[in-house]
């Protein structure tokens, strides 16, 4: 039985390694999913154990909510799952646009909640910051469904660190989600010692870099989905990265695990992180993440890792 670990200052206690469900279907993120494939991987994750469960509305859109909805409905046992869910994107003729206003807030948990086919939410974040909003005032909205029993605690995500102290004005921020790898470390020095002094709890998002840190790449490898624009596949850096990676190999073939494995287990040393959400697009995929657990690291290992990717 894997021991659970308590998120922040919450009353949420979940298997460390989560499940990012935007592969569940994300038809606009993916294409060509298959989403009966998507239910099965929910109830994998939900039948050994993987019981945080991350999505949102733009993941879809809509649609992996409602997946994970069916799931929790055949199942019939919603005290099984931890549900972690989003919004601040609304749909226009033009394209995108970001809302935090409380109203805006009221109505998309009111929805999520129909979609999700339960009467609570565990974790309820607001997924971008507009610019309009003050954000204690978005967060006070949240505050007042938490009182009603429509969520349970209250994340942000995607907030500057200006604004995560605004949203925290009362206290009520409990959870925040940013990116965050080995080769994205700004929240480290941005972010971890807020959160930290204020037992807000980080779960990071692209974890593995787009599979930059699973080793799976070499310096012949061309791109032309979204990695092609994240920084670290530029051509500037990515020959670099990938001796980076290639540095820390050792240590997993010591250990008889993969790459993603060494690397996810890293993060679950940091004071700031008690969750990750690794994301699958496979059943087997969801069982893989979970062999994260086996790995122990020693402090001498956590060092290395840490050194070799600080420069």
């Amino acid at each position: 039985m894997t021991k659970k670990v308590q998120i922040g200052k919450t009353d949420l206690y979940v298997n460390p390694i989560g499940f990012g469900a935007n592969a569940v279907g994300g038809h606009n993120l993916y294409p060509n999913l298959d989403e009966e494939a998507g239910r099965q991987m929910v109830r994998t994750a939900l039948d050994h154990g993987v019981n945080f469960l991350d999505t949102a509305f733009i993941y879809g859109p809509k649609r992996s909510e409602e997946l994970i909805g069916d799931v929790l409905k055949e199942r019939g046992n919603r005290s099984e799952a931890v549900i972690a869910t989003k919004a601040a994107h609304v749909l226009t003729d033009e394209g995108e646009k970001i809302n935090n206003s409380p109203a805006f807030l009221k109505k998309s948990v009111d929805e999520a909640l129909e979609r999700l086919q339960t009467d609570y939410i565990d974790l309820f974040y607001i997924h971008f910051p507009d610019e309009e909003t003050p954000k204690d005032e978005a967060v006070g909205a949240l505050q007042e469904l938490r009182e009603a029993g429509k969520i349970r605690h209250i994340g942000v995500s995607n907030f500057s660190l200006e604004q995560l102290k605004e949203a925290n004005k009362d206290g009520h921020v409990d959870v925040f989600q940013g990116e965050y790898n080995l080769l994205a470390r700004e929240a480290e020095r941005e972010l971890f010692p807020f959160m930290t002094a204020q037992n807000i709890s980080f779960v990071p998002y692209f974890p593995l870099a787009s599979g930059l840190l699973t080793g799976k790449y070499d310096q012949t490898a061309t791109f032309d989905d979204l990695r092609s624009g994240l920084p670290y596949f530029q051509k500037d850096v990515f020959a670099s990265n990938l001796e980076k990676v290639e540095q820390i190999r050792p240590i997993a073939e010591s250990k008889g695990v993969e790459l993603a494995h060494v690397v996810l287990a890293w993060y679950l040393t940091r004071d700031a992180i008690d969750v990750i959400i690794p994301g699958a697009k496979r059943s087997e995929q969801v069982l893989n993440n979970l062999k994260t657990l086996d790995v122990t690291l020693s402090q001498e290992e956590i060092n290395q890792i840490d050194r070799v990717f600080q420069s």
